[in-house]
């Protein structure tokens, strides 16, 4: 069973490995990466996201029980996160946010994507696209109030004030091409129009590019970040991230919100995706954590091909005991 599970997770992590040794080899240098990245997360991922939500079944309404799953395991993850390098290795504010964040940001568009359609198909990649459709508005509007604060701390200066830094944050989101085409997609499903044939074929034909793209770009991205110093606190960011995070949001969902074992599995998948670069870019903008954060992204994606499959495997094991 286990080595089935492997052999169906395996194309995933091949993909960003092929990825990985277009960049290292200087096949295609950065800057093809840097293009493919721009598509796949500008146009090819909005695509299939817009042609997935709109045809998807919401009959259920508000899915808030998959929500508070998920983020419960957010939010514990976070916490030990931060704490581990805030008060184990003595780190300032910004560095034990980047903590909580590395811990905590999963990948969910590149990876937990990916990995879910490839085990699940199209109704596995339901409930992460519902868990998609806030992740990163929540996580954005959280790092950044988390980030401003820690800031304001290590300069001793007052915490901003929460209208201030959640508006910038609002105002961010309305920028990001993934945001603004969940809110059109739902704006599609009020009007009850289907898509005229040939718009539906294109979107089909741009959507089946983005899940081997991402993972191709995910893959070259990695070449940037390596395994740098801070190798044991990026380690047990690591450890938070891919074991004591799902390990939470399959509790949570099985036996707090008790949720449907589609829902149950692909909360958990998503949450045992490795760390998404976004910890790297808010490490790097406010100047501190880089290493930390680039090691556990790095860390996280390669083990994740065997902790992601043990994962699946004990899930599908837990579930038909049922």
């Amino acid at each position: 069973m286990l080595a089935q599970t492997l052999s169906v997770v395996a194309p995933v992590f091949v993909l960003i490995g092929i990825g990985y040794a277009l960049a290292r080899l200087n096949i295609l240098n950065l800057a093809v990466s840097e293009a493919l990245g721009h598509f796949v997360y500008v146009v090819a991922i909005p695509v299939l996201i817009f042609r997935t939500l709109i045809n998807a079944d919401l009959s259920g309404g508000l899915p808030l029980s998959l929500w508070a799953s998920y983020f419960l395991g957010v939010a514990v993850a976070w916490t030990l996160g931060a704490l581990v390098i805030r008060k184990g290795f003595g780190r300032d504010a910004r560095a034990g946010a980047i903590g909580g964040i590395s811990a905590a940001f999963a990948n969910t568009v590149l990876v937990g994507m990916p990995l879910s359609f490839a085990v699940y198909g199209d109704e596995g990649l339901v409930p992460v696209l519902l868990i998609v459709s806030i992740h990163l508005a929540v996580m954005t509007v959280l790092m950044a109030i988390a980030m401003e604060r820690a800031a304001a701390i290590d300069r001793g200066d007052p915490t901003p004030p929460l209208k201030q830094m959640v508006t910038g944050a609002v105002k961010s989101l309305f920028k990001n091409p993934i945001i603004v085409t969940i809110v059109i997609a739902f704006a599609w499903r009020q009007t009850g129009l289907d898509l005229p044939g040939i718009a539906a074929d294109v979107l089909s034909r741009i959507a089946s590019t983005a899940l081997p793209l991402a993972l191709l770009s995910l893959g070259m991205s990695l070449v940037l970040y390596g395994v740098r110093g801070n190798i044991v606190p990026g380690f047990l960011l690591s450890v938070i991230k891919i074991l004591i995070m799902p390990a939470v949001v399959f509790t949570a969902s099985v036996y707090l919100f008790q949720l449907p074992p589609l829902w149950a599995t692909a909360a958990t998948i998503t949450a045992a995706c490795p760390t998404g670069i976004n910890a790297y870019i808010f490490a790097n903008r406010y100047g501190t954590g880089h290493a930390m954060s680039a090691n556990a992204i790095t860390m996280t994606t390669l083990v994740a091909i065997v902790s992601t499959s043990l994962w699946i495997w004990f899930l599908d094991v837990w579930f038909q005991a049922l």
